[in-house]
């Protein structure tokens, strides 16, 4: 006859048993080596076929026709792409038949065969100026070539000083928007001295014209004016060195300078444009390069003051620009 071990040690036994048994397993897995080591993050991978893809990215390899039919089928409104550059109706993009200065603006004798070529392109050149002086007339009732010149080298002589002074909301009222960028292009971080002494001739109109832009009846009234005068310009880098120029020597300049102005417009004014600059014309003076000298090696035993050193004056380098 069989006895179970709960009918001889009773059933107290048999719960004690048991807890120690559970203790026990409990024990091994929190020894297992494999327990003790730090959990490894699971990432999910999506392996189910997605119900919706975007369009955007099923439109790689499709063309933009394709793509264009799409969104029109969609019901989707492209707004039109405008590659034209805007352009400026108050100017001019530039000098219209512009006036070429005779070499060494001089007047050849009309005995020689270029004199009398000069003296009947001074006459086609002037017939045609009586015209457009005609037409601006018409637009401007007070425009006189008597006092036009000394207003021009006014106009001139202010927007070279806002120039100067880094004035650009009165430079803009002075010069037109073609010739502003010329004027202020690679000014940054320099210094500019400029002063208008005397005037060695009186300015004189020598061409006038008058250009139309879109449609026929937009005319725009460009004048050329002769002046020559005496100036001093000087130009600093970043770090004050002279860079070009002097403000202790005064030079003769040359030049003819155009103004326009929006004939159609009642409240345009009179404003520069531009410079001729002639064929024959001679080059500007390079620019003046500044380079350190090296100084002296001093040894650990001896003083820069106590050197009798000899002081040269450093030969002035130029280069071209």
């Amino acid at each position: 006859m069989a006895v179970s071990l709960s009918q001889v040690m009773g059933p107290g036994w048999c719960s004690l048993l048991g807890f120690l048994t559970s203790d026990l397993q409990c024990a091994r897995t929190l020894l297992n080596p494999k327990k003790m080591l730090t959990p490894q993050s699971l990432i999910p991978v999506r392996t189910k076929k997605r119900h919706f893809i975007p369009p955007s990215v099923s439109a790689k390899h499709k063309s933009f026709s394709e793509q264009e039919s799409m969104a029109k089928a969609a019901g989707v409104v492209v707004r039109q792409q405008y590659l034209e550059r805007a352009i400026n109706i108050t100017c001019t993009a530039g000098i219209l038949d512009p006036y070429v200065p005779p070499e060494g603006d001089s007047r050849l004798s009309s005995l020689s065969k270029d004199g009398l070529k000069q003296r009947a392109e001074q006459l086609k050149q002037s017939a045609a100026s009586q015209l457009a002086l005609r037409k601006v007339k018409e637009h401007d009732k007070e425009f006189s070539t008597k006092d036009f010149p000394a207003k021009a080298q006014e106009i001139f002589i202010q927007a070279h000083h806002n120039l100067t002074n880094f004035n650009k909301e009165n430079l803009h009222t002075l010069v037109t928007e073609r010739c502003y960028p010329e004027m202020v292009r690679g000014n940054r971080f320099k210094t500019l001295q400029w002063q208008f002494l005397e005037s060695l001739e009186p300015p004189r109109v020598v061409h006038v014209r008058c250009p139309e832009m879109i449609n026929k009846g937009n005319v725009y009234g460009q004048i050329t004016v002769r002046m020559h005068s005496k100036q001093t310009l000087a130009i600093y880098d970043r770090f004050g060195r002279l860079m070009y120029g002097s403000e202790d020597l005064p030079k003769d300049v040359l030049e003819y300078v155009v103004f326009e102005r929006h004939l159609v417009s009642p409240y345009s004014r009179w404003r520069m444009h531009g410079k001729i600059v002639p064929a024959w014309a001679p080059p500007k003076d390079p620019i003046i390069k500044t380079i350190m000298i090296p100084s002296p090696v001093v040894k650990p035993w001896e003083e820069f003051e106590e050197m009798n050193l000899s002081k040269e004056k450093p030969q002035q380098v130029q280069w071209n620009k």
